[in-house]
């Protein structure tokens, strides 16, 4: 029942996102032909396609995220991405404070970072280019504050599809706009349209629904699963009446948090091929640290060796320290994913440390009551030792 309601506030949190945006094609000064509700950062974009001369007029929706933050858009000529993209951004002038926009070309220093983002004439057919903040002239910068940025190109003679990029950012230092946050869905605003049919590639639509299954997949295998199969081990194997039925348990949870944890790793191996440029540096190092001790369990199942050699502890320290290892980061890559996804703060993450929680507080009572057992029955050896009991009271109490 607990991961059925963790994967019912997953989808729940990712569908909210999903229908909050919507698109409109009548602005104050102009009504066009098509729109598009862009699937993040609730953006959207409307457009006129002229096919007699090839020319684009198109509006985009943004919202600003802080007062000295700015907002874009652009189109990348080449190639789906956001280096050598043709872009036009938006900020506050910061001596007059009115909304300026000024054209930028996104070369690979701005992705590393090398130098500041400089604006400079664009060397493409732009025609026309105006921003306008929601409320008018009057109005100003907040977090949340809608903007129109509208342009004119002319685009080349039969050829209707653009690589569309857009996103917003924190701060600018001067007139130079800084680098984005880097969240899930801050890295993926790309989007390849052809403004003749108004279809857009669904390639977006394949990398989040492969995204939002490898969250789950993940979150239920190593997150949950492996950490209940560890306590499985901790605390059932010392309650006689339950005999080998504790290691089968174990075992079983084990290997299906592997093999369910395999697939997950899988689709995030899928996902790096699917989004060239996009890093997760310490998330995917995780991943393959914590695949990796999950597969050397699963081997150490294989070559377990029987109770009465010599390797048995050896066998032991080797097994308690990997497994609880690939507990620990599986745990915090979980967290981690949640923090690449842009979710640090949703349902899906309160579900999920609802049911860690609920672990926890397990093992904790668990803990104490071994402990407890452990005391009673050190005292009790005691006692027989100096005569003070018979040895038919052994054990008494022990494994109730």
């Amino acid at each position: 029942m607990l991961l059925l309601i963790f994967l019912f506030l997953l989808l729940s949190s990712h569908l909210d996102v999903a229908f909050s945006a919507h698109c409109t094609t009548v602005t104050a000064t102009k009504t066009f032909q098509k729109c598009m509700t862009l699937p993040t950062q609730q953006a959207s974009i409307a457009w006129t396609f002229h096919p007699h001369n090839a020319t684009l007029d198109l509006v985009f929706f943004g919202t600003f995220i802080s007062p000295s933050g700015w907002v874009g858009w652009g189109i990348n000529p080449t190639s789906p991405g956001m280096t050598g993209a043709r872009a036009l951004i938006a900020f506050p002038d910061p001596n007059s404070g009115q909304i300026i926009l000024l054209p930028f070309i996104l070369d690979p220093t701005v992705k590393l970072q090398k130098s500041p983002l400089l604006s400079r004439p664009l060397d493409t057919h732009l025609l026309t280019s105006s921003a306008t903040l929601y409320g008018g002239n009057m109005a100003t910068v907040h977090n949340g504050a809608t903007i129109q940025i509208y342009a004119t190109l002319k685009l080349v003679p039969n050829k209707t599809k653009i690589h569309y990029v857009w996103n917003r950012g924190l701060y600018v230092q001067g007139y130079s706009p800084t680098i984005h946050p880097t969240t899930s869905s801050d890295l993926s605003s790309i989007v390849t349209i052809d403004v003749r049919s108004g279809s857009s590639a669904a390639q977006h639509d394949n990398i989040k629904t492969l995204r939002t299954a490898h969250g789950i997949i993940n979150a239920i295998s190593w997150g949950l699963i492996l950490p209940i199969g560890a306590v499985t081990a901790r605390y059932l194997r010392h309650i006689q009446a339950l005999g080998p039925a504790w290691f089968y348990v174990h075992a079983g949870m084990q290997l299906s948090a592997f093999f369910l944890g395999t697939v997950g790793f899988a689709i995030g191996i899928r996902l790096g091929e699917l989004s060239p440029g996009v890093e997760y540096g310490l998330h995917r190092k995780l991943g393959f640290a914590v695949f990796c001790l999950g597969g050397l369990q699963t081997l150490a199942l294989l070559f377990r060796p029987k109770t009465t050699t010599k390797f048995r502890k050896y066998w032991k320290s080797y097994h308690h320290f990997v497994g609880y290892s690939c507990v620990v980061l599986g745990v915090v890559n979980v967290f981690e994913g949640f923090e690449v996804m842009g979710a640090s703060r949703s349902y899906s993450k309160l579900g999920y440390c609802l049911g860690l929680s609920t672990l926890i507080g397990a093992c904790i009572a668990l803990e104490v009551n071994s402990w407890v057992i452990f005391c009673r029955k050190a005292k009790e050896d005691k006692l027989r030792r100096e005569g003070l009991i018979g040895s038919s009271d052994k054990g008494s109490g022990i494994h109730s």
